[in-house]
């Protein structure tokens, strides 16, 4: 009896790694140059840090800087309910980390919380994939309460909804359709709408390489810079970043970077299998810092035991 049930035990622990997602902490010089730094201990976020709920794995970071704290964003896949909620944690000098608590949940699954500010106010685009939209939430009580504001598109599978200002305008980037292999564009005079789509979108269609959003977009040295997760064969293998050559309402033009991919799967440790989200942030004339994820394995094998199955 006891041989058997740690037979069991062992094979569930090892049938259940799957996509072990967890956040760390990147430095460079610039957004397009940025390394796991020695002085940090990365990740310096794990699934074991959450207290408040049973997580599987933490990914999708996002961070704003406020009031000399940093306020960290990001997807906590709850393990009894089997969907993202946005969890926080928040940071002194962006090196050290504390998990403080859910601050969003929804009766559907939540991921990629995109946070911005606009007219002295804090919004977050999560991905809410699930309910076929693009939903706008704001903070009532900055980082820890949050209420919905409205829907800002409908009726297609929206992907990890990417917002940025330009130009007195708002863009959007999406990712549609099952494959991930199509990323739409829309703007607009304010963040909440309304929403007209590109006359050229979709600006990527059939190429699930550069295709889904992978992160803010970046404006630097006059520049702007899009990240796109490399989705081709293995799901989060790599970022790879664009930087957009022309924006206007009427037309778009971008081109791959020449260092890409901007991160990637190291190999062994936190990182070993695949890399998928960056928000970079600069602190100094040529210094930046950027939280990241990564996934350190994937086993796809799904099994689940039954209780009489085993003496």
């Amino acid at each position: 009896m006891q041989g058997t049930n740690l037979v069991k035990k062992l094979l569930q622990k090892i049938i259940n790694i799957d996509s072990e997602w967890s956040i760390a902490i990147y430095t460079g010089e610039s957004p397009l140059n940025l390394v796991s730094p020695k002085s940090i201990n990365n990740p310096i976020l794990t699934a074991k840090d959450v207290t408040d709920v049973p997580a599987e794995f933490v990914a999708d970071p996002f961070m704003i800087h406020e009031n000399e704290t940093w306020y960290m964003f990001f997807e906590v896949l709850n393990a009894h309910t089997n969907k993202g909620d946005i969890g926080l944690a928040t940071s002194q000098d962006s090196f050290n980390w504390n998990y403080q608590r859910i601050v969003l949940e929804e009766p559907f699954h939540l991921s990629y919380p995109y946070v911005f500010k606009w007219n002295h106010e804090y919004y977050m685009i999560p991905e809410t994939a699930q309910t076929s939209s693009v939903r706008l939430y704001k903070a009532t009580s900055f980082p820890t309460q949050w209420i919905f504001c409205k829907t800002l598109l409908s009726g297609k599978d929206f992907v990890d909804p990417t917002i940025f200002q330009h130009n007195d305008l708002w863009w959007l980037f999406i990712a549609t359709s099952k494959k991930r292999n199509i990323l739409r564009l829309y703007y607009s005079q304010q963040p909440t709408g309304p929403w007209v789509e590109h006359p050229q979108s979709p600006v990527v269609n059939g190429n699930a390489k550069i295709a889904r959003p992978a992160g803010r977009v970046v404006v630097f040295d006059e520049k702007i810079f899009r990240y796109t997760q490399d989705c081709k064969y293995i799901y989060g293998k790599q970022v790879l970043a664009f930087e957009i050559t022309e924006l206007t309402t009427a037309n778009y033009q971008e081109k791959a970077v020449k260092n890409n991919p901007i991160i990637k799967a190291s190999g062994y440790g936190w990182n070993k299998a695949g890399m998928h989200n960056i928000d970079p942030h600069q602190i100094d004339r040529n210094k930046w810092i950027a939280c990241v994820d990564g996934r350190s394995t994937q086993i796809s094998l799904k099994v689940k035991f039954k209780t009489n199955t085993w003496a």
